[in-house]
């Protein structure tokens, strides 16, 4: 059985989108302040450097799409099987009445 958090979705997966989130807040913080310096010419040899951490931002933003897409599938397939078992409970419920 998959562990779900207060909103019936499965907790591994809201940790891992929440995880990739919080990362990707970090570098996309990283990059407005290394623009801001190269904007005021404080460090123009850092352009290499924002290059890096913007590809590392793409990266963690396909991998956060990802998992919000698996999470997405997950909740359907919860939902399918939360609708089956009521299904079954219900016809269960009846033949023993």
């Amino acid at each position: 059985m998959v562990a779900v958090d207060e909103h019936g979705e499965p907790a591994e997966a809201a940790q891992t989108t929440a995880e990739l989130q919080k990362q990707i807040d970090g570098l996309q913080g990283q990059i407005d302040m290394h623009l801001a310096r190269e904007t005021t010419g404080e460090n123009p040899d850092r352009s290499s450097e924002v290059q890096g951490l913007k590809e590392k931002l793409d990266e963690h933003s396909k991998q956060l799409e990802q998992s919000a897409e698996k999470l997405s599938q997950l909740q359907s397939a919860n939902t399918v099987l939360r609708n089956q078992n009521q299904a079954l409970n219900k016809a269960g419920n009846k033949k023993r009445h």
